[in-house]
Formats: structure tokens, sequence, C-alpha cells
């Protein structure tokens, strides 16, 4: 039996793999730290010639009020023209457009467009604007009575009344602008920070691993911060939403002096629900178990509305003991131009035209 002659020494597989993976993290490294040298240079320029802070603040916020004046200016066309709104002639709906004179003149608002769109559920919605405009779905007048609808206009107005649009795109533009200058100053550091992390990664063999890098947590830990700030501001212009749809219905009750007419329309508006619109209407339909979901709303739940209202109509009642009491649930609310639905229930729909207008009462 002859001698087995030595066999050849076998190559690892793996290890060509590994070494391109040191070449390519190495080139990497390279890569980012020319990168790094160069935004140190940068930043020592930007530094040296650096406004002062009271530059910065007013640039700041002019660029804050100029877009957001803007949008609250002109995104009011293009959010009737999204929604195809189409304005409510007077002829066609006398009494809903003599209440919204009356609501008007009592708020000391500008008066509003009436428009009419299909919603998808019966909604209200004001926008902001010169001249502000007042979005209802046709629907809404089938679902609500007089007092109900005169209730849910005052709700509105008082949005108009309280500049809450402008209010709110002025802060939604603060914290937009403020999230992008933070974000705009902590960009080289995130960005070399990425790169890092991979380069480290490759050099080891395991790219997939690079967030477990020293690198790659402080990369992970600048997008955290990031998300904190937008999440915190967020969650304090909700927070402040949730009261302005308090206020404007206090202003409701105020001016129409019946708080169960807005609750029974709330109601009515909860019940009839069917959709979802992208919008801030008079209400949000969904039910805020979560208390995430809750801090993030931009209403507060129905229930605790309604039953504000309620309290504030049993208050109402107590202090009118003795005092002739006029019912207000089918028939006129108080200051409204005329008794029973005053024109402002919708009848049959015009076979002439596409349907979006209806016919009012009295014209029937």
């Amino acid at each position: 039996m002859s001698p087995s002659s030595p066999s050849a020494p076998t190559r690892d597989p793996s290890a060509g793999f590994r070494a391109a993976m040191a070449v390519a993290g190495a080139a990497t490294l390279g890569f980012y730290g020319v990168a790094a040298a160069v935004f140190w240079r940068l930043g020592q320029f930007v530094w040296a010639n650096r406004p002062s802070v009271f530059t910065l603040a007013w640039t700041f916020l002019l660029a804050t009020l100029i877009s957001g004046y803007l949008t609250y200016r002109f995104g009011t066309g293009r959010t009737l023209a999204g929604l195809d709104a189409r304005e409510l002639p007077r002829e066609r709906a006398r009494g809903v457009h003599r209440v919204v004179d009356d609501l008007a003149a009592a708020m000391n608002v500008s008066r509003p467009g009436v428009y009419v769109a299909r919603l998808g559920e019966p909604n209200a919605l004001a926008l902001g604007g010169r001249p502000p405009a007042l979005v209802v779905d046709y629907s809404l007048f089938r679902a609500l009575d007089a007092a109900e609808l005169r209730a849910v206009l005052a709700h509105e107005l008082a949005h108009i009344e309280g500049r809450d649009g402008l209010v709110q795109t002025l802060a939604h533009s603060a914290v937009h602008t403020a999230v992008g200058v933070v974000a705009l100053a902590l960009a080289p550091l995130t960005f070399l920070a990425g790169g890092f992390a991979r380069g480290v990664a490759l050099a080891r063999g395991s790219p997939g691993q690079w967030h477990r890098t020293v690198p790659g947590q402080l990369h992970v830990g600048l997008a955290q911060v990031l998300t904190l700030l937008l999440v915190g501001l967020t969650l304090f212009l909700r927070a402040y939403s949730r009261r302005r749809e308090h206020a404007a219905d206090d202003r409701a009750v105020e001016v129409t002096g019946d708080p169960l007419a807005l609750a029974r329309a709330l109601e009515q508006i909860e019940r009839a629900s069917r959709s979802r619109i992208p919008f801030a209407p008079l209400y949000s339909r969904r039910e805020h178990e979560h208390p995430l979901a809750r801090l993030l709303a931009t209403h507060p739940p129905m229930d605790e509305r309604v039953d504000r209202l309620r309290r504030r109509g049993a208050e109402s009642r107590a202090g009118a003991r003795g005092v002739p009491r006029v019912d207000n649930r089918g028939g006129e609310s108080p200051g409204s131009p005329s008794a029973g639905d005053g024109g402002l229930r919708p009848g049959r729909p015009n076979r002439g035209d596409d349907g979006w207008t209806r016919i009012s009462i009295e014209e029937r």
C-alpha cells in the first residue's frame, strides 16, 4: 500500500469576506474622517462669523411669522378647493344666512362665507383667512334642529372670534421651525456618528450591527432627542387645541344661551358619524381610551364635552327657577330670527342641480 500524498491546506472561505469587510470599513472610516475635518473647519468659520443672539432670534421669529401667515392667508382657498366646497347661496338658505349674520354681529367678527361640502359625515369646520369661511356638511342640516344648528354655528364662529386658526397655524410654524433649526445644528454630528458607526461595524465584519457601536448609539440618541422634542412640542399644541375647544363651547353657550342644544348637537353628530376627515372638525369621534391617544387628540373626549354642557344646563335651570322657561328643543333658540326651524332645516333636494344645495322650508 503506497503512502498517501499530503493534502493541500484548506482555505477558510470566510477569511476573504472578513478581509473585504475590513478594507471597506477602513475606507469608510477614512472618508468620514475627512468629512469630520471639513465639518470642523466649516464650523470654525461659522462660529467666527456668527451673528448675534438678537439677530438669530429676530430671524427665527420673522421666519415663523412669514411662514405661518402665508399658510393662514392662502390656505383657506386651497382647503376649500380640496374639499370641493361650494358657496351656499343666500336664496337657497335664507334662515342659515340670517343666523350667521346675527351671530357674526353679536360676536363682532367678520362675517364668514358659508360653504357646503360632502365631508362624509355631519360636521362643520371654520377656516381662517380673509375672509374666513364656514364649511358645513349638507347632511348636518338634516341631522340637527334649528337650536342645535345655531349652537354648532356659534361654536365655529367662536373659533373665528378667538383667531384659533391663526394662533395654531403660527404655533405649528414655530414648532416646525424650531425642530428644523435643531435638526440642522445636529445634522453634521448625526451624519458623522452614523458614518463612523457603519465603518466600525464593517471593520468588525458585522455591518448589520452598526447601531450597537458607540458612534451608532450616539446616532440613535440624537435621533431620539429630535423625536422627543417634536413630540413634546406637539403635545403642548394638542393640549392648547383641547382647551380652545372647551372655550369655543363656552362661548357658543354664552351667545346662544342654550348649552343643552350644543350637547344634543354633539351627540347627534357622534351617532351619525361613519367616517373621518383630515381636518379639525367640530368634534373628535374616536374614543380616546389610551392615555397617549388622549394626549395627542386635538379635541377633548365627546362625553367630557357633553357632560360639561349638561352641567351648565342644569346650573342654568337651577338659577332660573321660578322664571317661566321656554323649551327650545324643537323650536326657536334664544335670539333666533324666527320660530320653528326658521328655515334652517333643509327640504327636499333641488332636482334641477347636483343636489348639493337644498330648498329651504319657506320656499316650498
